[in-house]
């Protein structure tokens, strides 16, 4: 057990939140293109991260890529609190294009952002959001959000509002998706907020 100066009250937590994700993504970013640089078959390596990170009624997250977080509160629309790292993220941000024009856009999935992948320079996003009990939270693959759109992930994960069903969520989700689009890399974790 370690002594009570090390533990950070809540406040604590909250202001350095970022900064402690921030290391963590520094950290495997730069280890991922070390591996690059002493083993050819790891060159340009990339991945995406998106994590979550529950305490006392609050979410923090770290994000890089496309991989999405999505906060389905008990009342209330669906947000996605993640932004896509590519050029096309960046113009459906802006209203430039709309979900339909994003999915079918020739460069979706060219990251502008991404752990290792020879990338020099790395800005993930961090966030923190309030929650209550019900409140439920998607993360996913990019091969989720192509073969769902947003409505039927909203519906999907508001389904099952019993609780306790949440692996078999995940894994219709991931079923629905494949069947949809055909792309295998489609991974789902759903957690609700008790």
């Amino acid at each position: 057990m370690l002594p009570q100066k090390f533990f950070m009250s809540d406040m604590q937590f909250t202001a350095y939140s970022s900064a402690i994700m921030g290391e963590l993504f520094a950290k495997i970013h730069h280890d991922m293109l070390e591996l690059g640089r002493y083993d050819p078959n790891c060159q340009n390596m990339g991945a995406t991260l998106t994590l979550a990170w529950f305490r006392r009624g609050r979410l923090f997250y770290g994000h890089v890529g496309d991989s999405r977080l999505y906060y389905v509160p008990v009342n209330g629309p669906m947000e996605q609190l993640t932004h896509d790292h590519t050029h096309v993220g960046w113009l459906r941000r802006q209203g430039k294009i709309n979900e339909r024009e994003a999915r079918y856009h020739p460069r979706k999935n060219v990251l502008a952002q991404a752990l290792g992948a020879g990338h020099r320079y790395l800005k993930p996003q961090f966030g923190m959001v309030e929650c209550q009990p019900g409140d439920r939270f998607l993360l996913c693959t990019d091969g989720v959000n192509e073969g769902l759109w947003d409505r039927a992930l909203e519906e999907m994960v508001r389904n099952s509002a019993d609780g306790g069903e949440e692996q078999n969520q995940a894994a219709e989700i991931v079923r629905a998706a494949v069947a949809e689009c055909g792309r295998d890399n489609a991974t789902a974790v759903v957690v609700s907020v008790k």
